[in-house]
């Protein structure tokens, strides 16, 4: 195994004890550990390209290791009353219908790739949490102020996900006629 993978590996293994922190009120830990993880993320796509280790384990568990450590904490964040539950179901559908889309295509032996709004959402989300989790970190009187921050990159990372699964449809609507 390749060490981009080994990083995919990695952030997915990260995940219990990124929520472990968070469930247990230890927020500084908590943010440690989806900065690394999240570090790991841009770490193994640059690693693979420059190396040409791209794989298709690669290419299927980066993104789904993404996914697993975000919305982990977007869970963790609707039950701490961060953000609210529909905000998550959004997320969740584009990433439902973006994943039926590429199984269809699959099953044609058609790769539909990423697109860059889609991976600005995706930066956009991890942001949004780790200024959550540092307002957690925070105390009362300032804690306010970085959430407000946060809730803005979190609307803009609600924004990208509509966006980019809208072009992202759009531009692979031929899935459909498959």
């Amino acid at each position: 195994m390749n060490l981009p993978n080994k990083l995919t590996i990695a952030r997915m293994i990260a995940v219990p004890f990124f929520i472990a922190a968070y469930l247990l009120g230890y927020y500084p830990a908590a943010l440690v550990i989806f900065i690394v993880a999240s570090a790991t993320d841009a770490l193994d796509g640059k690693i693979a390209r420059a190396r040409n280790l791209v794989t298709n384990f690669g290419k299927i568990m980066d993104p789904l290791a993404d996914k697993i450590l975000v919305y982990s904490a977007l869970c963790l964040f609707i039950e701490s009353d961060i953000i609210r539950a529909w905000m998550l179901i959004l997320i969740l559908a584009r990433e439902f219908i973006v994943a039926g889309m590429r199984t269809v295509a699959a099953s044609e032996g058609t790769v539909l790739a990423a697109g860059m709004s889609g991976k600005i959402k995706t930066v956009l989300q991890m942001v949004a949490v780790i200024v959550y989790l540092f307002a957690l970190c925070l105390n009362e009187a300032t804690r306010p102020t970085v959430m407000m921050i946060g809730n803005v990159i979190f609307w803009a990372s609600l924004v990208m996900t509509v966006y980019s699964g809208g072009e992202y449809v759009w531009k692979n609507r031929s899935v459909f006629s498959m």
